[in-house]
């Protein structure tokens, strides 16, 4: 999902490029935010502050090019799917304002872009990259053989984070892979918030999410998620030796996300689908403290 499933209300149809550009999301910036905050969080630790401005470039706008990327393949694997779903029907492919072929079309262009971008760097991040074209390529097909989609994404989401630091040092520390294991449990987290939004659709047409595994236990796994989340991003504070606003960050962020339970319950639709935007603020407050620790190091 965090490819953006959500739907604005119907109106007047976009030009063809505009059918493009709602093809990939690039109205809704909230998927970019989620993938930027850990790429960020990466380079900053990796470089030990302000990181390369090329490289910084590269990764920032390889995350636009990515995301939007994922959102085409998305929507051409759940085009069986979205034209039975009133929320999704009148997207560009469900509705045929978009050919199939023309959405692998615009894909294989913004991987293109992103891959010509990664050529800049060394030869470790190329070679990974190559591993996150498999994972955004392959993540919207797994939903339809698996309850687990919302860890895949977690692990495509946040493969730019080895690859940041790839850049940046020539090499992945552990720090880099617990990073990215954080990531992952966060990334599954917040994703399930928005897989409860859509799981009476999911189970009428045979979907599948950990929205649906979880069951009646969704919550009390959501907390166990979140709290290893936490506690794995505090192993990343004491490896990378970050200061006091670090951890205030980390106070605020667990904040944020008890508010976010506050908020799901009652496991309401548009409830759960507000905590999932709300997440945005719990990655650019850790980002804040990553920043601040390491500027006030």
């Amino acid at each position: 999902m965090a490819y953006e499933r959500f739907e604005a209300p119907d109106g007047p149809a976009p030009s063809r490029w505009g059918q493009y550009w709602k093809l990939m999301r690039a109205d809704r910036p909230i998927g970019t935010l989620l993938l930027l905050w850990p790429t960020w969080w990466a380079l900053w630790l990796a470089a030990g502050g302000l990181p390369p401005l090329w490289t910084l470039f590269v990764f920032s706008a390889g995350v636009w090019l990515t995301r939007s990327a994922g959102c085409v393949i998305n929507d051409y694997a759940d085009r069986w799917l979205d034209p039975h779903v009133k929320r999704t029907k009148d997207r560009p492919l469900a509705s045929g304002r978009v050919s199939g072929r023309e959405a692998l079309l615009l894909f294989a262009g913004l991987m293109l872009v992103a891959f010509a971008l990664v050529l800049t760097l060394n030869r470790l991040t190329i070679g990974l990259s190559f591993i996150g074209i498999f994972l955004a390529a392959s993540y919207p097909y797994l939903k339809r053989y698996t309850h687990l989609p919302q860890v895949y994404l977690g692990m495509a989401f946040g493969w730019g984070i080895p690859m940041a630091f790839a850049a940046v040092l020539g090499e992945v520390p552990v720090v880099g892979w617990l990073l990215y294991g954080a990531n992952i449990l966060w990334s599954t987290a917040y994703d399930t918030w928005y897989a409860m939004v859509d799981r009476d659709d999911d189970l009428k047409m045979g979907s599948h999410s950990t929205a649906i595994l979880f069951g009646d236990l969704d919550l009390v796994i959501q907390g166990i998620l979140f709290t290893l989340f936490l506690g794995t991003m505090s192993l990343v504070g004491l490896r990378a030796g970050l200061g006091a606003a670090y951890w205030m960050s980390v106070g605020v962020a667990a904040l944020l996300i008890a508010y976010q339970f506050l908020l799901c319950r009652k496991r309401e639709r548009d409830a759960c689908f507000k905590a999932f935007l709300h997440n945005n603020w719990v990655g650019a407050t850790l980002f804040a403290g990553i920043a601040a620790a390491l500027a006030f190091h």
